[in-house]
């Protein structure tokens, strides 16, 4: 088989596609284009992501019969959820542990029909393989479930994708490991040593039994609640990943209040994410490096301000990656990945922060940066009253064109200047006991005649003998006000108990004109005021940051 790509000009399918058509799991497929020299080679797409020509797909499977594959996958899966129900950890668990010794006691819930259609399956490709189509199988289920109880593949890919190059003398350790997907995953397939720990006891199970059928040598998962009982106390590890439960605020904080890991300061009920953090990073060598996936609240919430303070002042935080939406398996906001790095010395602590906002991405696509999706931004910058650590606050900040804002905000401040001198409407002396102390009406025997409405904001004319301009103008009068502000102190425009001066339309209007001129002006006023306080702002900004400089 090859992975170079040939023309083709029939209709192209993905891995994916291909494990639908057949019936099996992406991992199944992956296997095949391993293990068969004549599965057909890709016809396009890209190294990560090939396409098949879809008429040489069917006529491999015919040829192979992998129909047949599809029925005993399904009909062993559908075995399994029949007689565990809901408990599928510990279905993989059972079946794993008859693939992985024939002589062992078949465990009481696997059906006698179901460990040997494993077994047969394993017969015909390796236990390994099974183990990890079951594995796949159960991922997707949970996904679609909604739930976060295993790491979602994209989570998995991006991770292993920012890891980057693993030594194969590395320790790698994964404290909240569940079936064991992200430890597996990250570095190179042989070589590191691997140490998990899961608090789940059928899940740690699967987890070694998995490793243990694919050959996996150096692996070692035990079960136990890490926090509470860390089962791996002196290990030192030179990446560790971790995944770690969400929103759990049952930790063991009381218990755990003087546990020397808390270096950075002890995790409030809430911050029990930051409190694994601590963990991870107690395990790690000085050069070692950490990988966090963190929901995203974590780098703004209130509580956990002084640990990231800490995180950031001690140059351990290296960079923030914001994943796009829909990486995680049960919903669709954006997650964090935190990547920290133990420092030798005070002298080798990092100096900035690299943050990287993926958001407007595809889940799917990409996992490098863009240079427009990625700033660097100094520890001064970061320690600030809030300390917080969301990528997008920084990435837009640090590509903003200064100088075609500046330039655009004195323009239009130029010009609504220049307006606001013209609206001001010129007027004269008028006669003391004109308008003022005249005949007048009150707006409700106005709103009873049918001349008024009163609308959602405020009452208007609904009559010819009425002009609108001239009735909010009066309306807003110092007599009026006091008239329309209740005792609370609250003012109603729609006050019914409010009065306007009798006059004829034509009066009226002229009036009018000079109330709506007045609007426009304090308006416009107002948006220079505001235009004013965004120009100074940038202008301070621009000026200290060195995207602006005095033009003399």
């Amino acid at each position: 088989m090859t992975d170079n790509a040939a023309p083709s000009a029939g209709p192209l399918v993905t891995g994916s596609e291909i494990a639908r058509l057949a019936g099996v799991t992406r991992a199944a497929v992956s296997n095949w284009r391993r293990r068969y020299d004549d599965f057909p080679a890709p016809t396009g797409g890209s190294a990560n992501s090939p396409l098949f020509d879809l008429a040489e797909v069917q006529a491999w499977l015919d040829r192979q019969r992998k129909g047949q594959d599809l029925s005993e996958e399904v009909r062993l899966w559908q075995m399994l959820r029949g007689a565990y129900g809901d408990d599928m950890v510990a279905a993989l668990a059972d079946v794993a542990t008859v693939l992985a010794d024939a002589r062992a006691k078949r465990p009481a819930a696997l059906p006698e029909d179901a460990a040997g259609l494993a077994r047969r399956l394993a017969d015909s490709g390796s236990p390994g393989e099974v183990a990890d189509a079951l594995a796949e199988r159960f991922t997707d289920s949970v996904r679609r479930a909604g739930s976060d109880q295993v790491s979602s593949p994209r989570i998995v890919r991006a991770v292993r994708h920012l890891s980057g190059q693993v030594a194969d003398d590395a320790v790698v350790f994964d404290p909240a490991c569940g079936i064991g997907t992200l430890l597996l995953s990250v570095g190179p397939e042989r070589g590191p040593r691997r140490f998990g720990q899961e608090a789940d006891a059928r899940s740690a199970r699967f987890a070694q039994l998995r490793a243990d059928l694919a050959g996996r040598s150096g692996v070692e998962i035990v079960a136990g609640d890490s926090l509470r009982d860390d089962r791996w106390a002196d290990l030192g590890a030179d990446l560790v990943v971790c995944d770690p439960p969400v929103g759990d605020t049952d930790w063991g904080r009381e218990e755990l209040l003087l546990d020397s890991r808390w270096e950075l300061g002890t995790p409030s009920r809430a911050e029990g994410e930051l409190a694994w953090l601590q963990h991870a990073y107690a395990h790690t060598v000085p050069g070692g490096r950490m990988l966090m996936v963190m929901p995203a609240s974590v780098a703004y919430r209130k509580a956990g301000r002084r640990i990231r303070a800490e995180l950031v002042r001690r140059g351990i935080l290296t960079q923030v990656t914001a994943l796009p939406p829909g990486t995680a398996a049960s919903h669709a906001l954006p997650v964090h990945l935190w990547q920290l790095r133990r420092p030798h010395s005070p002298g080798d602590a990092a100096t900035s922060v690299r943050m990287v906002d993926l958001t407007g991405n595809d889940p799917d696509g990409p996992l490098d940066a863009r240079p427009d999706q990625a700033a660097d931004v100094s520890l001064i910058e970061l320690l600030d009253d809030v300390v917080d650590l969301t990528p997008g606050r920084y990435v837009e900040e640090s590509h903003r064109d200064y100088p075609a804002e500046y330039r655009q905000l004195r323009r239009e401040l130029a010009e609504h200047v220049r307006v606001l001198a013209e609206l001001l409407p010129a007027l004269t002396a008028g006669e003391r006991h004109g308008a003022a102390d005249g005949p007048s009406v009150s707006v409700a025997d106005l709103a009873r005649a049918g001349l008024v409405e009163y609308g959602e904001a405020e009452p208007v004319s609904v009559s010819d003998q009425l002009d609108t301009d001239f009735l909010r103008g009066f309306l807003r009068s110092a007599a009026n006000t006091r008239r329309s502000t209740s005792a609370s102190g609250t003012f109603r425009l729609d006050g019914k108990g409010a009065r306007v001066p009798q006059m004829d339309i034509a009066e009226q209007r002229r009036y009018g004109a000079a109330f709506r001129a007045l609007e426009e002006f304090e308006e416009r006023a107002g948006k220079i005021a505001e235009l004013s306080r965004e120009a100074t702002e940038l202008a301070r900004d621009g000026l200290a940051n060195g995207a602006l400089e005095p033009n003399s």
